[in-house]
């Protein structure tokens, strides 16, 4: 296979190196869809001085722009409330357990200097901060515990426990479902002992039937469509069909197909073998591997040092990662937080913009628990939403001069967020003050 390498040299070129390193990267993904090259970009800095920052750094993008520079946002949100209590700005290319090493103490400064934490403290994280060094540091701080999620892909005993091992979890929503006739859909757990990161701990491993029956929905969709491509790609190597008579792109037009549709490669084996008539190439499902990876649908586990919380205790812990996973979802919301596009280059300058999201984000959760008190259930973006469509308008009377400003009349659900928050529009259109 071909290599090539292109050197991209610069000076001082941050204004214009995105965009060169963007049309770059059209150039080296066509090429290897076409040629199934192997291409590497070099980008040579000649002593550049126009503010290189240390935050934003190039480095794996889930959306695939590796080319750009990341910035990463951590967040700690009190459990109870989902306020934001603590944030920082790291680089982009910074893992998430690396992260966590570098600012653990810090964060523990912050949760031990807050009012009523005089007992202990449960830190519910992802299975991205899962590291033997994370775990040792808060091992040796007495009054801090963990709560975090494990993948059972490194845990085949535990997945393949049968399911008539699992219980019925005591939560109001499987309450429900026994009271509708509908206990098959009801959320279970089974509760164990392990050793993870040098100690024994408690796990639970939970199973959701309606997650189940999505994932499986969604893996025969994507085996189906592995098939097809399979087909089509036998067929070619058949016909002899330029760029299908290399055993090696083949391979890789392969490994590029899964990793399209974030399937695992193993689930199908390919046999490609030289004939004197050419390539000849078979396949079929390794059902090993697919009933291997069945054994997953529907199942989390869970792991915690709270040996002596209950198991639905420390369920309802792990769903609270939802909270931190919402504020991340709005984080995105360019109308109502909008940290991105993210159009600056230097520390201070991208900290302050960070800031001013977190602040955003602050208000909003703050807006949600207002309504809520007053027993309206709603998002912060339904809201926002709607309020914005609540218009003031200008008036002019016949003998008048000055036109006076009034509101529309709100709306059901306006008023009453109004009144959630202490306002009501009089029959005039002016806003004001309920009387307490």
């Amino acid at each position: 296979m071909s290599r090539i390498s292109l050197v991209v040299p610069a000076c001082n070129e941050e204004k214009y190196l995105g965009r060169t390193l963007a049309s770059v990267h059209g150039a080296v993904e066509f090429y290897q869809r076409e040629r199934d090259g192997d291409v590497e970009v070099i980008v040579v800095d000649n002593n550049s001085t126009d503010g290189t920052t240390e935050i934003a750094r190039r480095g794996h993008n889930k959306d695939g722009k590796h080319h750009l520079r990341q910035v990463g946002l951590g967040l700690l949100l009190e459990r109870e409330t989902g306020l934001p209590l603590w944030w920082c700005a790291y680089p982009g290319d910074l893992h998430d357990s690396r992260l966590f090493a570098s600012v653990i103490e810090e964060f523990f400064e912050v949760v031990e200097g807050l009012s009523g934490t005089k007992e202990r403290l449960t830190v519910v994280m992802d299975k991205g901060m899962n590291s033997d060094g994370n775990y040792a540091v808060i091992d040796e701080h007495r009054r801090i515990h963990f709560i975090t999620t494990y993948s059972l892909h490194y845990a085949p005993d535990l997945a393949s426990v049968p399911l008539s091992r699992f219980s019925p979890v005591d939560t109001e929503k499987n309450r429900r479902l026994s009271g509708e006739g509908l206990s098959e859909q009801k959320l279970l757990a089974y509760r164990t002992r392990g050793a993870f990161w040098g100690k024994e701990r408690a796990v639970v491993i939970t199973y959701n039937p309606q997650t189940a029956r999505k994932q499986e929905y969604i893996f025969s969709e994507k085996l189906s469509q592995v098939r097809g491509e399979l087909l089509s790609m036998r067929a070619l190597v058949r016909e002899g069909a330029p760029h299908w008579r290399d055993a090696g792109k083949v391979l890789n037009r392969y490994s590029r197909l899964c990793e399209r549709l974030h399937i695992r490669g193993d689930l199908y084996e390919l046999s490609l073998e030289e004939t004197d008539s050419g390539l000849r190439m078979e396949f079929r499902k390794n059902q090993y591997a697919v009933e291997k990876r069945r054994l997953l649908f529907g199942k989390n586990m869970i792991v915690t040092d709270n040996t002596d919380w209950t198991t639905e205790e420390i369920i309802f812990a792990s769903l609270d990662r939802w909270e931190v996973e919402n504020g991340f979802r709005q984080s995105k919301d360019e109308d109502l937080v909008g940290v991105q596009p993210l159009r600056h280059f230097t520390d201070s300058k991208i900290r302050c913009h960070l800031f001013c999201c977190v602040a955003a984000l602050t208000y909003l959760r703050r807006l949600e628990k207002r309504l809520e008190e007053t027993g309206v259930k709603r998002t912060a973006k339904g809201v926002m939403e709607d309020m914005r469509h609540l218009h003031s308008v200008l008036t002019i009377t016949d003998r008048g001069r000055n036109p006076v400003r009034r509101l529309e009349t709100p709306s059901k659900t306006q008023a009453e967020v109004l009144k959630a928050l202490g306002y009501r529009i009089d029959k005039r259109g002016v806003l004001q003050l309920l009387k307490a």
